[in-house]
C-alpha cells in the first residue's frame, strides 16, 4: 500500500494537464461506485471511463464543528496508467484451498521524476467476494487482460491484425506458447490449410515478441540467454527477429497443440501435481510437486519410434546416441521398455533448476530436436541424475539415460497401469481424464490417452531475439532435492 511520499506520486499523475481540454470538460460516466479501504482509510471509490477516483469518507461532524475543516481532497488515477490487476488473497499453509480474500491489487505506472516511470501497486481492500468480483471483472474488461487458459487463442483469433508489425506477449512460458499457437492456428486458417494435414503447415504471418514475467522462463533463457526484461524489450524495439523451429503434437491424426518442448512420465506427473496446488507460490508449488512425484516414482511402459536427424557433427553427441545406426539419418528406430521420463526438446530449456539447460546442445533453429529417455532405475540413481542438471557435470553420463537427435517421434504408452491416476492423488482433479496420460508441454498440462506423434517443423514462426553467447556459470535457485 502507498505510504509517505507515495501519496504525492499518485497526485503527480493527476496534476498533469489534459491533452484534450474538450474531452476533459465532458462529464465522465461512472461505471462502478463502492467503498474500499485505501491506505488504511475508508474511501468512496468511483470507477469512471477514464480514471479511478476516490475520496476519504467523512466522519460525523462533532458538536460545533464546521464541514469545511473535514473536507478531504479527491485523488485519482488515470486508467491508462494501470497495466494489470489481480485479486489480493491471504493464503494459509495449514489450510490449503481456504485462502481469505483481502481485495483487489492494481499494478500501476507512476511518474517518479521527470521523464522517469516506476511500477507500483494500489490496494483496494474489501472482504466481500461479490463486491470484489464485480470490480475485478470490470477492470479485466477495461484492460483486456487474458483471464484463463485459451483466452489468448480466442483474442488473437478475433483481433484484426492488419497494419501491425508484430504481437507482444507478457507472461511465462505457458502464455508465450499459447500466443505462438494462436498465431500459427490463425496462419493455417487464413491459408486454408486443413489442420489434419499436419506436414503441410505454413508459417505465422507476424513475429511474436516475448517479455518474460513467469516463474521458469525457459523460453526467455533459450531465446535471449537471460530472463532480463529490458533485454527482451530491446530486442523487440530494435527488431531483432529469428526464425525458430516448432513442434506439433498430434494423436490419431488430430492436431493437439504446437509447442517447443515436452515431458512425459515424471515431468508430466510433476506438472499435474503442481496444478492442484495453485494456491502455493510458484517455487513452493514446483518443489512440493517434485518431492511428491519422487515419493511415488513409477515408470511408464512405452514403445518409442523415432526418425533420426542428419549426421551429428559433434563427437560427444554421437557418443550419447546409443545406436549403431545413428550415424546415418533417415532411419526409423524403435525402443521399448520401462521409462521414468521422456523429454522432447526443440530448445535447450535453461532455467533455475537446470542452468545449462535440459538439453544444452539443442538450438531453436537447427532443424532437429533432442529425444532424451530415462529408463527405469532406482530412486536414488534417478535423484542423482536430476541433481546433475544443476551442476557442470554431464547429466547424460548414466547407463540408464539415452539421447538421440531426431526429427519425428511417436510415443505409445502400452497401458495406464503404472501411469497417472487422479484418484490415486486424492481430491478432485478436473484437468485430467480417467485414462489419460499427463504431458508437460511448455509448462502447460496436456492429456492424451493414446499414441502421440511429435513432428519438428523448421523455422515455422519468427520470434524477437538475438544470437546467444555460451553461458557457463549460472546461479541455481532450486534446493528441493
Amino acid at each position: 500500500m502507498f505510504r509517505g511520499r507515495r501519496r504525492s506520486r499518485v497526485g503527480a499523475l493527476e496534476e498533469a494537464p489534459p491533452e484534450n481540454p474538450k474531452a476533459a470538460a465532458e462529464p465522465e460516466r461512472v461505471l462502478l461506485r463502492g467503498i474500499f479501504e485505501i491506505r488504511r482509510e475508508s474511501c468512496d471509490v468511483a470507477l469512471g471511463e477514464r480514471a479511478l477516483r476516490w475520496r476519504r469518507i467523512q466522519p460525523e461532524l462533532p458538536a460545533g464543528g464546521t464541514r469545511h475543516d473535514l473536507l478531504s481532497k479527491e485523488e485519482s488515477l488515470e486508467l491508462e496508467d494501470i497495466f494489470s490487476v489481480k485479486l489480493k488473497r491471504r493464503c494459509w499453509a495449514k489450510h490449503p484451498g481456504r485462502d481469505t480474500l483481502l481485495g483487489i491489487t492494481l499494478f500501476i505506472c507512476l511518474k517518479e521524476q521527470r521523464n522517469k516511470l516506476k511500477d507500483s501497486t494500489l490496494d483496494l481492500i474489501n472482504f466481500s467476494e461479490d463486491h470484489c468480483d464485480i470490480w475485478f471483472r470490470q477492470f479485466k474488461k477495461i484492460l483486456d487482460v487474458t483471464e484463463y487458459e485459451g483466452h489468448a487463442l480466442s483474442l488473437l483469433d478475433e483481433c484484426e491484425l492488419r497494419g501491425f508489425d508484430g504481437v507482444v506477449c507478457v507472461g511465462g512460458d505457458g502464455s508465450a506458447s499459447e500466443a505462438a499457437r494462436a498465431l500459427l492456428l490463425r496462419a493455417q486458417k487464413n491459408a486454408g490449410v486443413e489442420m489434419d494435414c499436419i506436414p503441410t503447415l505454413v508459417g505465422a504471418e507476424l513475429p511474436l515478441g516475448f517479455i518474460p514475467a513467469g516463474s521458469t522462463n525457459a523460453l526467455a533463457h533459450s531465446l535471449f540467454g537471460t530472463p532480463h526484461v529490458v533485454t527482451a524489450t530491446m530486442h523487440i524495439i530494435l527488431g531483432h527477429i529469428r526464425s525458430v523451429d516448432v513442434c506439433t503434437f498430434s494423436s490419431a491424426g488430430k492436431l493437439l497443440c504446437f509447442g517447443f518442448s515436452a515431458m512425459f512420465g515424471f515431468g508430466g506427473r510433476t506438472l499435474a501435481l503442481a496444478e492442484k496446488y495453485r494456491w502455493m507460490s510458484p517455487s513452493q508449488r514446483r518443489d512440493f510437486a517434485i518431492i511428491k512425484a519422487l515419493a511415488k516414482l513409477k515408470p511408464e511402459d512405452c514403445k518409442i519410434s523415432f526418425l533420426l536427424a542428419g549426421c551429428s557433427q559433434n563427437k560427444q553427441e554421437r557418443k550419447s546416441q546409443r545406436s549403431a545406426e545413428s550415424d546415418c539419418g533417415g532411419h526409423w528406430q524403435t525402443i521399448q521398455g520401462q521409462f521414468l521420463n521422456i523429454s522432447i526438446m526443440a530448445m535447450p530449456c535453461p532455467c533455475s533448476m537446470a542452468p545449462r539447460g535440459f538439453t544444452p546442445d539443442t538450438r531453436l533453429h537447427n532443424g532437429s530436436m533432442a529425444l532424451r529417455v530415462v529408463r527405469n532405475t532406482t530412486r536414488s540413481e534417478f535423484v542423482k541424475h536430476l541433481k546433475r542438471h544443476s551442476s557442470v557435470k554431464n547429466q547424460f553420463n548414466f547407463p540408464f539415460v539415452e539421447t538421440y537427435i531426431i526429427e519425428e517421434v511417436k510415443i505409445h504408452p502400452k497401458s495406464n497401469s503404472n501411469g497417472y491416476s487422479p484418484q490415486e492423488e486424492g481430491g478432485n482433479h478436473t484437468t485430467a481424464s480417467e485414462h489419460g496420460f499427463p504431458w508437460n508441454v511448455d509448462g502447460d498440462l496436456m492429456e492424451a490417452a493414446s499414441e502421440v506423434h511429435i513432428r519438428l517443423h523448421p523455422r515455422l514462426i519468427r520470434l524477437y531475439g538475438g544470437s546467444l553467447e555460451e553461458m557457463n556459470d549460472c546461479k541455481v535457485a532450486c534446493d528441493c532435492i
